[in-house]
């Protein structure tokens, strides 16, 4: 029986971190994480986390290491739902960077438990 996407998705999951908004708004306080936003660039547009970098789903495996080209670097991707998000941090691991995590329930979660966001 052939994989689904939320087959995918649970098997990402089981092998990152995901982070709650609690846990990225600490880490962004903190400094030194890239935040990247996984999404498509008309929902970037229509609003986003402050301080987020935009690189698609479709391409985060070519722009992350441009953004980003020492493999320690500490990464927080985010989607609308944490999904997208899950697959591209599980990507990234299987590339080197061993300090990645999604944002469990994505951008969604973030909005709702008032985190801030550029519109």
């Amino acid at each position: 029986m052939p994989r689904t996407f939320l087959d995918m998705v649970s098997e990402a999951r089981s092998r990152i971190t995901e982070v709650d908004p609690a846990a990225m708004t600490a880490s962004m306080q903190a400094g030194g994480v890239v935040v990247v936003d996984v999404r498509e660039p008309d929902e970037f547009a229509q609003g986003h986390v402050e301080g987020a970098v935009n690189i698609p789903r479709g391409v985060a495996e070519m722009g992350v290491p441009r953004l980003a080209p020492d493999p320690a670097t500490r990464i927080i991707f985010y989607c609308a739902g944490g999904g997208r998000s899950a697959l591209v941090a599980d990507n990234l691991r299987q590339m080197g960077y061993a300090n990645v995590s999604s944002l469990a329930g994505g951008f969604q979660t973030w909005a709702r438990s008032g985190g801030k966001v550029v519109r």
